[in-house]
């Protein structure tokens, strides 16, 4: 995120999908929705910020499920702004949900990954200036 004030807590801020083969992905969305990728270095590797056609915005991440990303399901991810990721993780346990991954840093924000009773999946996100 830029050094910009953050969005509001509660908003959606970001997409991706962590996957084994990320440039298969990456190249099957290219080919479904139009999307461009622009590579993003990992150390050895490369995950992909996906871009709006004929538009430098990035709209989504493709990540390989490697390092840090290993236990992330495969699917869609969506990350939401919150206060406090500690607290928030704590109370999404506290009410019958279950923590996947982190909490931990990236970028200077910090997110977890969780899931809810029913079983659905999303990260609670952050950003930077409330970290």
């Amino acid at each position: 995120m830029s050094e910009a004030a953050p969005p509001p807590v509660g908003t959606i801020v970001w997409r991706d999908l962590t996957v084994e083969n990320a440039e298969a992905v990456r190249e099957f969305y290219q080919k479904v929705v139009g999307w461009e990728a622009s590579p993003v270095d990992q150390g050895g590797y490369s995950d992909f910020n996906m871009m709006a056609p004929g538009s430098d915005e990035a709209v989504a991440g493709v990540c390989h499920a490697r390092g840090a990303n290993a236990s992330l399901p495969a699917q869609w991810l969506i990350y939401i702004i919150v206060e406090d990721v500690e607290f928030s993780a704590a109370e999404c346990v506290r009410l019958g949900g279950e923590v996947v991954a982190g909490p931990r840093l990236m970028n200077g924000a910090r997110f977890a990954v969780i899931k809810d009773p029913a079983g659905a999946v999303c990260a609670l996100f952050q950003p930077p200036r409330a970290a």
